[in-house]
């Protein structure tokens, strides 16, 4: 098929990636402007741009589709013969008029099973919730945020260790496979409305979520440490340094939350409201990732 691909980064790059792979031709491709990141700020290309112009895809960057000016270049691949708008991890909203211009309508790659888990942060939400599973859901576009109907979905398990950054990949590859099986059976897909029960939504990750509290239990912050791997990743304080903290389980030991009850090759464990936290990966401001025997030769912590 033609298609026009809308997405921004990793996460939408390997299904633009899988659907180039399958043959459909990508008239244009909408991502994001170019932003500041890196320690010197410079203008950065998302993933998908920079696949699109190893490929030679035509860009379209608005900083939103609000004007109809901004319509132009959709309308105009549409034109040339696009059918479907796909859609993954776009970052920005697509009024209704947008969603209207291809002759076969928008659909978008979601990182849950709908209606569990609709909005920006989905794979985070499922971790921190203690989720057993989650999956992918292709969908049709409407205005509605993430209510459009199911075309097809596929689950799998979270494993116990998982972060963010494993369950992403995972999720991504899934994503790819997904979008390509329902553009191939696209006449034999029945659109089916998302049921009523189990809405939640994966509101973005807010910079003060990333702050533990040693007051809750170390199963709930055992979940946050894998949820903000690799972003915003955990902060907390031991013995009055801040400390980012990347990697940790949860044990049975008891003590006043916030008290280092140990410190030694196999962690650092912090007595939380109910158990206790084996820290085994942290960073001090400034530096580098570093294993808790490591990061004890330089900060020689000691139990309370």
């Amino acid at each position: 098929m033609k298609l026009i691909f809308a997405g921004t980064p990793e996460f939408a790059a390997t299904a633009l990636e899988a659907l180039l792979a399958a043959g459909h031709e990508v008239l244009l491709v909408l991502t994001q402007p170019d932003r500041p990141a890196g320690r010197g700020m410079t203008l950065q290309a998302s993933a998908v741009k920079k696949l699109a112009l190893a490929h030679g895809i035509a860009l379209h960057q608005p900083e939103k589709l609000k004007d109809a000016a901004t319509h132009e270049p959709i309308r105009a691949a549409c034109a040339q013969g696009a059918e479907v708008m796909v859609v993954a991890a776009y970052g920005l909203i697509l009024p209704q008029a947008v969603l209207d211009i291809p002759s076969r309508g928008c659909i978008n790659i979601h990182a849950s099973l709908l209606p569990r888990w609709r909005g920006a942060a989905p794979i985070h939400r499922a971790i921190e919730a203690g989720d057993a599973q989650t999956g992918v859901t292709i969908m049709q576009m409407e205005a509605g945020l993430d209510t459009g109907p199911m075309l097809l979905s596929e689950s799998i398990p979270i494993a116990p260790q998982d972060t963010t950054g494993s369950l992403h990949d995972r999720l991504a590859a899934l994503g790819g496979r997904l979008i390509v099986a329902a553009l191939a059976g696209i006449d034999g897909l029945t659109p089916a409305p998302q049921p009523e029960a189990g809405i939640t939504y994966a509101g973005k990750i807010a910079k003060g979520e990333a702050q533990l509290d040693w007051a809750l239990p170390a199963t709930v912050l055992e979940r946050k440490l894998r949820a903000f791997n690799p972003f915003p990743g955990a902060v907390a304080t031991l013995a009055g340094e801040p400390v980012k903290l990347w990697r940790g389980e949860a044990v049975q030991a008891a003590g006043r939350p916030g008290r280092i009850l140990a410190a030694d090759g196999n962690g650092i464990v912090v007595a939380c409201g109910e158990g206790a936290l084996r820290l085994t990966e942290l960073q001090r401001p400034g530096g580098r990732r570093l294993a808790s025997a490591d990061f004890l030769h330089g900060s020689p912590l000691k139990p309370d």
